[in-house]
């Protein structure tokens, strides 16, 4: 029984560990983008993104963006 609890929470929790993609952005996208970490996130150094960040973590890229 104890096999069959491990096996149902353990094997969920380390697929989803293994298959989560990174939220945080790194110095290699802007650097990539030719952009500050500002073209994207509303502050350095904070997770939250402005609409050109939310663009790019859809299109995974800058091209074809039109600031409002």
């Amino acid at each position: 029984m104890l096999k069959r609890i491990i096996f149902f929470i353990g094997v969920p929790v380390l697929l989803g560990w293994i298959l989560a993609s990174p939220s945080m952005a790194t110095k290699d996208f802007a650097k990539a983008e030719k952009k500050a970490c500002t073209a994207c996130h509303v502050k350095t150094g904070e997770k939250e993104l402005n609409d050109t960040g939310k663009y790019y973590m859809e299109h995974k890229t800058l091209e074809g963006y039109k600031k409002k």
